[in-house]
């Protein structure tokens, strides 16, 4: 029999609206699906079951009375940790903040109480959301659900984990380099990035306040839409599957890697899948990626070093090594450093605005490999990891990653790119793609695990832990 955890968010909406459902049997079901799959993907690390509960039955009461918040009105949704829950141990991943309650809710959390959503828990993020994956942290990093060994991706690891895993349908993540969108591509699920201060960041910490936002993560672009449409309290209509009139953009300089060379015909492919949606194509080249990415690097190092300082000069030994070596990279840049990089985010702000007027969207990898492996951090080694995420969030255009398809089993992604405050439009083109190519998988967790698998210790921290 199916669980409820695995309806769709409309679906499940529907059932809990003809009385076939309850949003307290949904809760349960989440929460047993995270019982017996936690332990070996490590996403979760903080459940309130009995608040879960509450809110279940809040939402079944308000429904029963004639009272509906909208489409998200007794869905679970998990929240990254780095957002503020009332009460909550929002620890952003590092022993800096092992005691912290936090003292309230997070805007965007807030939004999500109005629309009747029931919190599930807290997912794992990289430490203070910079760089990972430490094995020095406050709790391990999660694993990808295609392959135990590989890793998930950005710092809103635990969310793709979860949603991948089967454990929850939609997260609250963050990106400020490419975190929404990174995991999403690695784990096989939909990550949209806003428009710059399109989503306030109000009791979420920050790393580099000029790059950083919340985004909407997913199983699918609807769900996505949903969500965002929650969050940004902004209506999203319900999109024209066919393409018919759009006119798309392929950055094909922006399609090649030496580590998947093969990363050009799956854009192509995926190009291909577009054109026969409707769309036009039309080939074009943005500014050298590297150059860019670059850019963006001393932006995150010079304004993470900024956010954090205090924790460098004075206990900076509680913080795991990825995190401080890359804020102490911010000690040696310069004044005119920082200027040269937010010069050339301008620049490519500039070239992006441009192509945009000749074109709706513009595509292109989201990451330029599958998921690195865990053995190629070990030892707390840094790796670069090649995708082409961190020049939008210099320029604030919005971004979409959808599946695109597998490589060696590991899923890719697509990014979709677009004018600023035009998420529907990206929404429209990722879900007509999403729908002509099915990418996706029902379960990827059954898939891989195919025997009993455990970590030691579960990272998961309950609220009589916290007392």
């Amino acid at each position: 029999m199916t669980s409820p955890a695995d309806l769709s968010v409309t679906e499940a909406g529907q059932a809990l609206r003809d009385g076939s459902l309850t949003a307290e049997q949904l809760a349960a079901a989440h929460l047993a699906r995270i019982d017996e799959r936690n332990d070996a993907i490590g996403a979760f690390v903080h459940l309130d079951s009995d608040a879960t509960r509450a809110a279940a039955r809040r939402a079944d009461q308000e429904l029963s009375a004639g009272l509906d918040r909208g489409p998200l009105h007794g869905i679970p949704v998990a929240i990254k940790d780095i957002f503020d829950v009332a009460g909550w141990p929002v620890r952003y991943g590092s022993r800096l903040y092992a005691d912290r309650l936090a003292p309230g809710d997070a805007t965007t959390v807030g939004r999500l109480r109005e629309a009747g959503a029931v919190l599930l828990g807290l997912v794992a993020t990289y430490e203070l959301a910079i760089v990972g994956p430490g094995e020095d942290g406050l709790y391990p990093q999660p694993r990808n659900p295609w392959n135990l060994d590989h890793i998930t991706g950005g710092s809103s690891s635990g969310c793709a984990a979860a949603i991948a895993a089967g454990m929850v349908r939609i997260a609250l993540g963050s990106d400020t380099g490419g975190s929404v969108r990174s995991p999403s591509a690695y784990c096989g699920i939909v990550g949209l990035k806003p428009t710059k201060d399109a989503l306030p960041k109000e009791g979420v910490l920050p790393l580099a306040p000029s790059l950083d936002t919340p985004g909407a993560m997913a199983r699918t672009v609807h769900e996505a839409r949903l969500l965002h449409a929650e969050i940004a309290q902004r209506p999203m209509p319900e999109p024209s599957l066919s393409l018919q009139g759009l006119r798309i953009g392929i950055a094909r300089n922006w399609c090649l890697s030496d580590d998947l060379p093969a990363i050009t015909g799956y854009t192509d492919d995926a190009a291909a899948s577009l054109s026969l949606c409707g769309a036009t194509l039309t080939p074009l080249d943005l500014p050298d990626l590297d150059l860019m990415i670059a850019a963006a690097a001393v932006l995150i190092h010079a304004e993470g070093l900024e956010t954090h300082r205090e924790h460098l000069s004075g206990d900076g030994g509680r913080m795991g090594r990825m995190p401080y070596q890359s804020m102490a990279a911010g000690a040696v840049l310069t004044e005119q450093d920082v200027a040269n990089a937010r010069h050339a985010a301008t620049r490519l702000g500039t070239k992006v605005d441009a192509a945009l007027q000749d074109v709706d969207a513009i595509v292109m990898p989201t990451t330029l490999t599958t998921a690195p492996a865990f053995a190629d951090f070990a030892g707390g080694s840094a790796k670069w990891t090649p995708m082409c995420t961190l020049p939008f969030n210099m320029t604030g255009h919005p971004a979409l990653s959808v599946p695109m398809g597998f490589s060696d089993g590991l899923p890719l992604g697509l990014q979709i790119v677009g004018r600023p405050n035009e998420e529907a439009t990206l929404l429209r083109i990722g879900e007509a793609f999403e729908m002509s190519t099915n990418h996706g998988a029902p379960d990827a967790f059954a898939m891989t695990l195919r025997a009993p698998f455990a970590r030691e210790g579960s990272p998961i921290a309950t609220s009589e832990e916290m007392t």
